[in-house]
């Protein structure tokens, strides 16, 4: 070399230049070392802490256990409180897939479970299990693996995934993860990265000096789990001892130690990946799609002692420096040390510490409590005076200089992602890879303007990743809305289905009489046929896409999906049945009712009881609340369906012995005309809220609204004929006197005293859940099947009315004129349906008391509950309450909850109880009564509306017949009102 290259080479060079060709300076020989993009090279520091071995921590006097201290799910606690744990017991087992274990690091005893500061830039609280040690180290009996390679693959995972072991180099992902990728993944390369490039720490190159041999017995297990090509150990080249100590334990050995340049952030996994081996991994890749695996020297080693020594992760070598202390060193520390516990060992200086850092300066963090515990990602505390690590400058605005992009690992543009951050433009940020940056901080430690771009950058990343767990969150929201829509469609279906069934059979019965009343609609079985197929198929296209998305309730889904092929087949089943003309055995008439009475009675009491059993969970908090939710259902579904097949019975069955009664076509349709206008209201709300909601199925509900007024239609026009081509009914001649009972009189009297009954059934059953007595269902079963006999009773008297003969008017001599059109019709309010049975005033009274008690027990209690959740909230917004004080706010809480549900249940079952009286004693229920008020109503403005259209183009005759009507439907409608506010008022619900 000429004297000019040599005095050229020896030049001294401003720190900007040298920073800058340090981005690009070249390593050892081609073919070994390769190079990545960018890089800088801050002081070390690391004489600070190098030069002493490692030293045992502290024995604190408690420790602090957070449950979330790696990457995946927080581990679930085996201990509570006052139990006592010794050395290397498991205190909390890993949850899912991702997540690790949790061992006592000593023995003591657990005082507390709950949130405590952990180890995060913003000082947040985490559930943390607290330990009070006792000063034993007393150990568990354990014993480790003296040959590995006679342990299967699988079982030496699992060791590692219950020993708790997490990468310890930074990111704390479980190590059980990366050991175990299947055998569809080759592994080319196995890293053990020894680099350790930040600034103070020390611990991994302590470590390597002094327990090489075990590390490389770490490696040798992670080489037979994971079978690679070649192992490669990069470690950079400040670390001569430590270099050495490697090499002679890897004599002999399949391991390659390569030494890279001094150059941060070597150790970063993508960056070292390049340095090793050339290979860039992509954006959104994985090193082990490029079929390479990174492992850290201090997890290798973690292994040996999991897997040789029976050790579970509990402690681990922390690097302890900075100006603040007076013995800086590596120390091998329990988790769950406080980091105060920790300073006070290493002898604090006695200055005044500026900043304590958790990790290195480049990547750690401020620490603004030293009460955070120590976690297995915690390779450095830097307790450094004001001088050592002063304040950041203040801001000022970026001047473009490209600064940030030459020195980027990652080759990212910074300053375009500054931009992006700042303006909460998080798209185009994603778009310019920003979750591609590893937060080295480079960018920041080259600004000129002292932009502090890794704060801009981690609050980018915080918001991408709560926009996708809020999409996360409304996909999951879709699906249970989507099941839930399949579900009530499915079950429209069929009661559909089951409804156009018994229509068809009721007009195949009128149209070919008694001696066709056994025949098979073949229509309307295809019709319950095509309704099953296509609930069948929504059911399996839900299951489909909750699969997909990862949904929880995949095999609820499933399970509907054949519950409902189920149906589906036996519908087709029945249509080929009756397309063969096959006859079906039938079991005797009475035995068939009595039997599916007692099936309905037993699905009823498992419904109620399923019912019971979510509620308690759901006070609770249990895991298990949707499935016994969804078994409610089921019940539900299933006591539904008994219930119609009851209802088909009773309705074929023959007569016992009374003599067959002719059925009044009129009545008969009437009936078929309420149903048909109420399915048809329904079907237009579903199609309402289907539009509201923006469902993709609101179009075939509509088409199904329209069918079914079609169907309304002309069974209206049906209605009408009836009317027209009805005979008049003659009166007889005489009505003579008998002893025969009347039949409407005897069902009354039956009515009233079944419904007092079915009271007396309910008042008991409600009095023995108040005193938790073990006959509770028995008695709620008892009230059902005496509701059964009631409703049976009303409807037979309400058949009998209808059957009834009707009692005619006088003849009227032939000098009294005919009453004139605009007379008021004959029916006055006074002549308004009573009440069956007398009602006592008494009582009605003392029931609106009891309800007004109720309500306004009932509004206060809520009120109160609000109030104090309110407060709840707010004390744990603003961290004004400790965890004590808000465990008792929540049990008071969960009081006043049980307070207001108890209140709510007792009104609800007064008016329930009120409304059943009303059923007694007027034969209708409240919904029947309220509905004919509305169909008068509605009749009655029909008709106002009408007569305003013809009062200027019909004739006279024409406009007094339309008044006439007029006045009869505003007398009808008089006393449809007057019979509802009755009813009311009888049983104190006029409020």
């Amino acid at each position: 070399m000429s004297q000019a290259q040599t005095d050229k080479a020896q030049k001294p060079r401003s720190i900007f230049a040298r920073l800058a060709s340090g981005v690009r300076r070249s390593a050892t020989p081609a073919g070994k070392i390769h190079d990545f993009h960018g890089g800088i090279h801050p002081p070390e520091m690391k004489h600070l802490s190098n030069g002493t071995p490692i030293m045992a921590g502290p024995l604190p006097q408690q420790l602090v256990l957070p449950l979330n201290m790696h990457i995946g799910a927080p581990a679930k606690p085996l201990v509570a409180p006052g139990d006592k744990v010794l050395k290397g017991q498991m205190i909390a087992e890993p949850v899912g897939a991702v997540s690790a274990g949790i061992h006592a690091p000593t023995s003591g005893t657990v005082s507390a479970i709950g949130p405590r500061p952990i180890q995060h830039p913003s000082g947040m609280d985490a559930v943390c299990i607290v330990i009070d040690t006792d000063g034993e180290d007393q150990w568990i009996e354990h014993q480790g693996v003296t040959d590995f390679t006679e342990k299967s693959p699988a079982e030496l995972v699992d060791i590692i995934r219950h020993a708790g072991i997490a990468g310890m180099g930074g990111a704390g992902f479980p190590t059980s993860i990366k050991v175990n990728l299947g055998d569809h993944q080759r592994v080319e390369q196995l890293i053990i990265n020894a680099v350790e490039c930040e600034p103070y720490i020390t611990a991994d190159d302590r470590l390597m000096r002094e327990r090489a041999e075990q590390i490389v017995t770490g490696i040798h297990i992670l080489q037979y789990l994971l079978n690679p090509r070649r192992t490669l150990i990069g470690i950079e080249d400040n670390k001569p001892e430590a270099i050495s100590a490697i090499k002679r334990a890897c004599k002999g050995c399949d391991i390659e130690v390569r030494v890279v340049p001094t150059k941060y952030p070597s150790g970063g996994e993508k960056q070292l990946i390049q340095l090793l081996t050339g290979k860039e991994v992509a954006s959104g890749q994985l090193p082990a799609q490029v079929g390479v695996v990174c492992q850290n020297v201090g997890t290798a080693y973690a292994i040996k002692r999991a897997v040789c020594d029976g050790e579970p992760l509990i402690s681990r070598v922390t690097t302890l420096t900075g100006d603040g202390v007076s013995q800086p060193g590596n120390y091998e520390v329990l988790l769950g040390t406080p980091v105060r516990d920790l300073l006070a060992y290493g002898n604090l200086a006695g200055l005044e510490i500026g900043r304590l850092v958790m990790g290195g300066p480049m990547m750690g963090f401020t620490l603004h409590n030293p009460a955070v515990p120590v976690v297995k990602t915690t390779n450095c505390i830097i307790a450094a005076s004001p001088e050592e690590l002063p304040e950041p400058p203040p801001e000022q605005p970026c001047i473009r200089c490209g600064s940030c992009a030459e020195v980027c690992p990652a080759n990212l543009l910074p300053q375009q992602l500054y931009w992006h951050a700042k303006n909460d433009d998080l798209e185009k940020a994603q778009h310019h890879n920003l979750m591609d940056c590893i937060e080295c901080g480079a960018c920041a430690y080259v600004c000129p303007s002292h932009i502090p771009l890794v704060q801009y950058y981690r609050y980018a990343k915080a918001e991408v990743r709560q926009q996708a767990a809020d999409q996360l969150k409304a996909d999951k929201a879709r699906q249970r809305f989507e099941a839930r829509q399949a579900r009530i469609e499915h079950e429209q279906a069929e009661k559909e289905a089951r409804r156009q069934a018994r229509l068809e059979a009721n007009r195949k019965k009128k149209e070919t009489g008694p001696a066709a009343a056994s025949s098979v609609d073949v229509a309307a079985l295809k019709q319950a046929s095509l309704d099953a197929s296509k609930a069948y198929k929504a059911a399996v296209k839900a299951a489909k896409a909750a699969e997909a998305d990862g949904a929880d309730n995949v095999a609820e889904l499933k399970a509907q999906a054949e519950s409902l092929k189920a149906v589906a087949d036996q519908a087709k089943a029945a249509v080929r049945d009756a397309k063969d003309g096959s006859p079906v055995a039938a079991a005797p008439a009475e035995d068939t009712v009595a039997k599916l009475k007692k099936q309905v009675g037993e699905a009823s009491s498992a419904y109620k009881a399923a019912v019971k059993a979510a509620k308690a969970a759901e006070a609770e908090g249990a895991d298990n609340v949707a499935e016994l939710k969804a078994q409610a259902d089921t019940l539900k579904a299933a006591a539904d369906a008994l219930k119609a097949e009851l209802r088909d019975a009773k309705a074929n069955a023959p007569a016992a012995s009374a003599p067959a009664t002719q059925v009044d076509p009129v009545a008969e349709l009437k009936k078929q005309v309420g149903e048909a206008s109420s399915a048809y209201k329904a079907a237009v709300k579903a199609a309402k809220q289907a539009d509201e909601n923006g469902d993709d199925n609101a179009a075939e509900l509509r088409a199904e609204a329209d069918r079914l007024k079609a169907i309304a239609d002309q069974l209206k026009a049906e209605l009408r004929d009836a009317k027209a081509s009805a005979p008049a009914t003659a009166a007889p001649v005489t009505a003579p006197a008998t002893a025969k009972t009347d039949p409407v009189t005897a069902l009354k009297q039956q009515v009233g005293e079944a419904s007092m009954a079915y009271k007396a059934a309910v008042k008991a059953a409600k009095q023995a859940d108040e005193e938790g007595a073990d006959n509770v269902a028995e008695l709620r079963a008892e009230a059902d099947r005496l509701k059964a006999i009631a409703d049976q009773l009303k409807a037979d008297l309400r058949d009998a009315k209808a059957a009834a003969p009707t009692v005619p008017a006088p003849t009227p001599t032939p000098a009294a004129a005919p009453p004139a059109a605009t007379d008021r019709p004959a029916v006055t309010e006074e002549q308004a349906p009573q009440s069956l049975t007398e009602v006592d005033p008494e009582q009605a009274a003392k029931r609106q008391k009891r309800l007004k008690g109720l309500k306004t027990a009932y509004n206060m209690a809520h009120k109160q509950y609000k109030e104090a959740h309110a407060a709840f909230e707010r004390a744990e917004r603003n961290e004004t309450a400790s965890a004590d004080e808000l465990s008792a706010m929540q049990g008071k809480i969960d009081k006043l909850k049980a307070k207001a549900d108890n209140a709510r249940d007792a009104l609800d079952a007064l008016i329930e109880e009120a409304k059943a009286d009303i059923r007694a004693h007027t034969g209708k229920d409240l919904k029947t009564l309220k509905l004919e008020v509305a169909r008068a109503e509605s009749a009655l403005a029909d008709k106002q509306q009408e007569l305003e259209q013809q009062r200027s183009s019909a004739s006279e005759d024409t406009l007094e017949a339309l008044s006439s009507e007029l006045q009869a439907l505003e007398s009808e409608t008089q006393i449809a009102r007057k019979a509802l506010k009755q009813a009311l008022e009888e049983q104190g619900l006029a409020e």
